[in-house]
């Protein structure tokens, strides 16, 4: 018996026997065959689906990744095409460079925090109002009575100020860099199919409808849908779901951004970049996290505006009685108003906080943790209840024996007779 392959669309089997001369045709798929599984798709059909969906030229990107109009994580591969008027020998050149313009570079935007101002930031809140009216009284009010201006009070709460400030701000400086080490595990180089030929080129140049090939070891860079896999691909998509053994993938599956191809190669049709794929989604509500005012932030706030109001009441309280009741003079009052303000507030409590929060973030650092704010450990911290939509997203990402056994077996031997 011969076994002839041919090269047809639908690819078939030729078996010839040796008993007589008919041919039977045995319809197989490539999965059968280990070899190649692909979707066929050309140009004519490209244009026979013309009217069924419209031009990505008429849409917004808005409109594009609106799931409830165009889900392209489950449209049929033609309908993509013609969507993203795309064909499989790719974009060319100049249709990309407009295409950029539209959705942007594939890469994630990280928006940089002015430093001064930043570390300025540390410095306004009502506990540290408190403390520069006492460094502002001890340096320009405490005068006269032939005594020089209160320099140890002065130097004291500038120091506490400072170690307060800097420790927040040191901190919080790394852990805002928490999405450019998000951004530093997208593949910085992609192979992407140009005006039909294949060029090596920065994943931040992909854009949506470009054709990639991807390979054992390559990230991918972009969202996509596999065209074609060759050699049983699969792929470790444990840092956006958590799972520990990697997925297999098939022609028309989607690929996610970020994940690792652990066997085979495939070529894709890239249908989403930057902020438009999971991971970017994902890495934008890291980005975010932190813009509402906290759990610790509220406490704190509530702390100094009760000093504030206890103290003005007590100045002005003491004012009376010093000056106008007992004709205090006016270096004694000064003191004596100073020693208020300065024990009126928990001066050392922001700096206490700032460290036992600091050291927080290094512990949990330690264990690849991504903080983007030290004030969120204590809202972390004060969670009783943490719900999960999906078995497997809380995993440590590795395999783990829980109670490893041994059985012993022994092994005889009969003689033959």
């Amino acid at each position: 018996m011969s076994v002839e392959k041919e090269d047809t669309k639908e690819p078939t089997i030729t078996i010839t026997t040796a008993s007589n001369d008919s041919k039977k045709d045995v319809p197989t798929t490539s999965n059968q065959q280990g070899e190649e599984d692909k979707i066929n798709v050309n140009e004519k059909d490209i244009q026979g689906h013309q009217n069924d969906v419209p031009p990505m030229q008429q849409l917004t990107v808005e409109e594009l990744y609106d799931k409830e109009k165009y889900d392209l994580s489950t449209m049929e591969p033609v309908d993509i095409f013609v969507l993203l008027q795309s064909s499989p020998e790719g974009l060319s050149s100049e249709e990309a460079v407009s295409r950029i313009d539209k959705f942007g570079r594939n890469r994630l935007e990280h928006k940089e925090i002015n430093p001064i101002l930043q570390f300025l930031g540390f410095m306004w809140n009502p506990l540290s109002w408190v403390m520069e009216a006492a460094a502002i009284v001890a340096i320009a009010l405490s005068n006269g009575g032939g005594k020089p201006p209160d320099w140890e009070d002065f130097i004291g709460i500038i120091l506490l100020l400072l170690a307060n400030s800097i420790i927040g701000f040191l901190e919080e400086r790394q852990a805002g860099n928490a999405v450019k080490a998000l951004m530093d595990s997208l593949a910085p180089e992609c192979k992407v199919k140009r005006d039909g030929e294949w060029h090596t080129m920065e994943a931040a140049d992909l854009v949506p409808g470009d054709i990639i090939s991807i390979k054992l070891g390559d990230v991918i860079p972009a969202d996509g849908r596999l065209l074609s896999a060759h050699g049983q691909v699969s792929i470790d998509q444990a840092a956006l779901t958590g799972e520990s053994l990697p997925v297999g993938k098939h022609a028309g599956d989607e690929i996610f951004s970020g994940s690792t191809v652990k066997q085979g190669e495939a070529e894709a049709i890239v249908i989403g970049t930057g902020l438009n794929t999971f991971f970017g989604r994902a890495a934008k509500l890291v980005g975010d996290a932190g813009d509402d005012v906290g759990h610790l932030q509220t406490i704190l706030a509530k702390i100094g505006n009760f000093c504030l109001c206890s103290i003005a009441i007590f100045l002005v309280v003491e004012i009376l009685v010093m000056y106008a009741g007992f004709r205090y003079s006016y270096r004694d009052g000064i003191d004596n108003l100073l020693v208020l303000l300065i024990g009126g507030i928990p001066i050392a409590m922001p700096t206490v906080l700032s460290v036992t929060l600091a050291i927080g973030a290094k512990q949990l650092a330690e264990h690849k943790a991504i903080v983007t704010r030290i004030t969120a450990i204590e809202e972390m911290a004060a969670v009783t209840i943490l719900c999960s939509d999906k078995t497997g997203t809380l995993t440590l990402n590795k395999l783990i024996v829980d109670k490893p056994t041994s059985r012993r077996t022994r092994t005889t031997t009969t003689p033959r007779t």
